[in-house]
């Protein structure tokens, strides 16, 4: 980087930086539980063996810690960036300056952690980011809270800080806001770490549970954002429709002919669960007289629960978008192109059904389920720090790329989830992918009895939510 062209101001911070990069691995040893709180988090959204690019990487504590592929690191200090290489020869660093980004390849993931305020044209910087993102990129950014400016600024006076020259102090809306024109939109936001010095069993009690209460998270330290290309859409996709159906041989037919078709192809996947009306024959009638063209296949689960059909069904799956329609049909096959479009247009990554928000046939859903899906939806928006109005809707869309993703991830939690719906939604929620919900009309059986179980599986949902804030929420 030609020192020459950049403004007085940052070649102020240059040397600045140039001159304390002797010293900083001491500063970090000094504030060693916030680093290390700031690698957990990182390392949390971050699955191993991805790309990864630091933004402002200083000695490379961040990157050099993490379980790469293939990571990469720049920052303006040629000082910092001579360190950075010595100490971790298996990664990338080159001294750049984020206004001007040169690199010719993509990345999975960007941090930028505690750097914005170094940025000089911090609109630049991030559209510059869109040259070196795919549409699966994550970009993560973690920023001091304004609240705590005071206490650094003593610290540093104090020699407990590394003394650092910013060029500005941005909050939260300032980023999102610059994000939004950027051309990049937000999948998720929060803070985390309230208490930033160690004492045995306090610190790690109000910052694990304490500091994530509402009202109390607001004046954490650690501010972040996540962020993703806007609107990242398909190219021509096709389509698989997984269907479970135990004791479902009057909708079958119905489901058939009620499915539109979709994108370039459209498949539809009959996991039967092991039914006493006839359903399994049923499938086979009805696949065997389809009209011509249209694809339709079957299998019979080996396990048991809709969660073990929904996977068996995604591993039969050869197509670009993977739906899963309940075979009830309470949720009508012609609601699909709306999530089919939501998908393949790029407004989200992980589309839910919500039935919550039109009216209802009368006795499509009792009273106390109403309350119960509106109490698991409130809890699960705070868990999974996205906004989600109905977790129980058995409609989902997700591309099958993404599906791979997630089940790559699953020892992360295990086990755990007989419905299939939470398997997906946590996992998707770990992967920062962008979750949007279609609202869709909620109609009465006409068929059948429901296989929900309201006390029992209410009572495993309580379970779910538990497992959640510790695996999440708590993490």
């Amino acid at each position: 980087m030609d020192l020459q062209k950049v403004s007085k101001r940052k070649r102020k911070v240059i040397e600045a930086n140039d001159k304390i990069a002797g010293k900083r691995d001491r500063y970090i040893r000094r504030n060693r539980y916030y680093y290390d709180d700031l690698l957990k988090f990182f390392s949390y959204n971050i699955p191993t063996n991805t790309s990864v690019l630091e933004i402002g990487c200083a000695t490379g504590e961040i990157i050099g810690n993490l379980n790469v592929a293939h990571g990469t690191g720049i920052d303006i200090s040629p000082r910092m960036i001579e360190i950075a290489q010595k100490k971790y020869p298996h990664l990338v660093f080159y001294t750049m300056d984020a206004e001007n980004l040169a690199l010719d390849q993509t990345f999975d993931y960007i941090i930028i952690s505690d750097t914005l305020g170094y940025f000089e044209d911090i609109q630049q910087a991030f559209e510059l980011l869109l040259k070196v993102t795919h549409a699966g990129t994550r970009i993560i950014i973690t920023y001091h809270n304004f609240m705590w400016q005071p206490f650094l600024k003593i610290a540093e006076i104090l020699r407990l800080k590394m003394p650092q020259k910013r060029l500005n102090w941005l909050n939260e809306t300032d980023i999102n806001n610059i994000l939004h024109i950027a051309g990049l939109e937000i999948v998720k936001q929060g803070r985390r770490f309230l208490f930033p010095k160690y004492l045995p069993l306090i610190s790690w009690f109000m910052n694990k549970y304490i500091a994530h209460l509402p009202l109390i998270n607001s004046v954490c330290l650690t501010g972040y954002s996540i962020a993703r290309k806007a609107s990242a859409s398909m190219n021509k996709p096709s389509v698989s429709i997984i269907i479970p159906a135990r004791n479902e041989k009057g909708n079958i037919k119905r489901a058939v002919e009620k499915i539109p078709e979709m994108g370039t192809h459209t498949e539809i996947i009959f996991i039967e669960g092991h039914s006493s009306d006839g359903t399994l024959e049923e499938i086979q009638n009805v696949a065997a007289s389809a009209a011509p063209g249209r694809d339709i296949s079957y299998a019979v689960q080996n396990g048991r629960g809709k969660g073990d059909a929904v996977r068996l069904g995604f591993s039969m799956a050869k197509n670009d978008i993977l739906m899963i329609l309940d075979a009830d049909l309470t949720v009508d096959p012609s609601e699909l192109p709306k999530f089919f479009d939501a998908l393949a247009g790029g407004a989200g990554e992980f589309v839910n059904g919500s039935r919550l928000v039109y009216p209802m046939e009368k006795e499509a859903m009792q009273t106390l389920n109403m309350f119960g899906n509106k109490f698991f939806s409130t809890m699960f928006s705070w868990i999974l720090g996205q906004r989600l109005k109905d977790t129980l809707c058995g409609t989902k869309v997700l591309s099958r790329e993404n599906w791979k993703k997630i089940e790559a991830n699953r020892s992360y939690f295990g086990e755990f989830d007989p419905f299939g719906d939470f398997d997906m939604l946590f996992g998707a929620a770990k992967l920062n992918l962008k979750i949007v919900e279609v609202p869709v009309r909620y109609r009465a059986r006409t068929y059948g009895t429901t296989n929900i179980s309201r006390f029992r599986h209410g009572l495993l949902l309580f379970e779910m939510m538990l497992f959640a804030m510790n695996k999440i929420k708590f993490a």
